[in-house]
């Protein structure tokens, strides 16, 4: 009779460790949906993009209804999505068009992207 392993030990701690892994994601969703609802409030209400951004994981980019906008990084994209489920935050598949329309930059914005694509100082007018 050939030798089979007992690996119900090994099983038993892979289970654990994506048990402990769902957890970690899931808290880590909870606090990016508690920063989204305060965003949403303090703006009138939200939207969102999700942004895959290599190893950093995925950009959450937020427009509020008055125009207001940031981001935030999730580890993830699944983390990031689940984020955005939680908050109850309308996603749109790309950035374009009358989403990217609702964003409203100031002169701290021009100044900031001026100096950066001419080489110049970083952002003095704002």
């Amino acid at each position: 009779m050939p030798y089979m392993a007992d690996t119900t030990a090994d099983t038993a701690g892979t289970e654990g460790t994506a048990g402990a892994a769902a957890k970690k994601q899931d808290r880590k969703a909870a606090r990016l949906a508690k920063q989204i609802g305060a965003f949403a409030k303090e703006h009138g209400g939200a939207e969102g993009h999700l942004a895959h951004i290599g190893q950093a994981g995925t950009r959450i980019v937020l427009v509020g209804t008055d125009g207001a906008w940031g981001d935030l990084v999730a580890p993830a994209y699944e983390t990031a999505r689940l984020a955005a489920e939680k908050a109850g935050l309308t996603l749109h598949e790309e950035f374009d068009g009358e989403f990217a329309a609702k964003v409203e930059t100031g002169p701290y914005e021009w100044t900031r992207m001026a100096g950066i694509q001419l080489g110049g100082p970083a952002n003095r007018a704002a």
